[in-house]
């Protein structure tokens, strides 16, 4: 049966300088498509937390946090080739070394590049809303993608999302509590993730708009992985 995407590839016009740091850096910094699980000491070349942004659009949060965090190993996953492009410029200008970059379908890399239990942490910053009601399928959360994430995830590691619709919002603490395993965050805990959280374009977007920004942050249980759901 052929997956419902969570995206559509809109290529969009690239620049002159996006273009140019793709060519010029993406042998440093972009991960070959082929091959199979990926060993993240070797393809950062040092042993270190490892933390996943997927659908980083022009990469504002994840550079901030790489710059910030040079301790952690941060991946990031993106079909946008021009906000890969625009992501490739700013690494190197600022010399940026502890991030890699997969352009791809996030379940095929997390299905067939990241190996179980290999992360310490995902980010799922404002994903496509998908606000009809007959587009909620295409929404990337969903009861199967987040028992993905789950086997990904090391015990004690956080999922922390955040978008601008309240609908989705709700939809995602619904799906949440459908996947056993994982447990929320409140109170001061939980905004002390959100306040550090770097801000991106699609916020301030969104708080342009008038819509409340909603930080959902989960912790995956130790041992609870084994009780997962599965549904799609």
């Amino acid at each position: 049966m052929r997956r419902i995407r969570s995206f559509v590839r809109r290529e969009g016009r690239m620049t002159a300088a996006q273009q140019a740091a793709l060519a010029r850096h993406g042998p440093r910094y972009c991960v070959p498509p082929n091959g199979g699980m990926l060993d993240f000491e070797r393809l950062f070349g040092r042993r270190a937390p490892c933390l996943l942004e997927i659908g980083f659009g022009m990469g504002d949060a994840l550079s901030a946090m790489a710059l910030t965090h040079p301790e952690n190993n941060y991946l990031g996953i993106e079909v946008y080739r021009p906000g890969i492009g625009g992501l490739l410029g700013r690494l190197a200008d600022e010399r940026i070394d502890n991030v890699r970059v997969i352009c791809g379908d996030a379940v095929e890399v997390l299905e067939g590049r990241i190996p179980p239990r290999g992360l310490d942490g995902v980010y799922l910053f404002f994903p496509d809303p998908w606000p009809k009601k007959r587009h909620h399928k295409r929404r990337i959360v969903q009861p199967g993608f987040i028992a993905l994430l789950a086997s990904r995830l090391k015990p004690g590691s956080l999922l922390h999302m955040a978008t601008d619709w309240e609908d989705y919002a709700r939809h995602m603490i619904a799906v949440m509590a459908r996947v056993e395993g994982f447990e929320r965050l409140v109170g001061k805990e939980a905004a002390m993730h959100a306040a550090v959280r770097p801000p991106t374009k699609f916020e301030r977007r969104g708080r342009q708009a008038g819509h409340e920004i909603h930080d959902l942050v989960y912790v995956l249980r130790a041992g609870a992985a084994s009780g997962l759901t599965q549904e799609q």
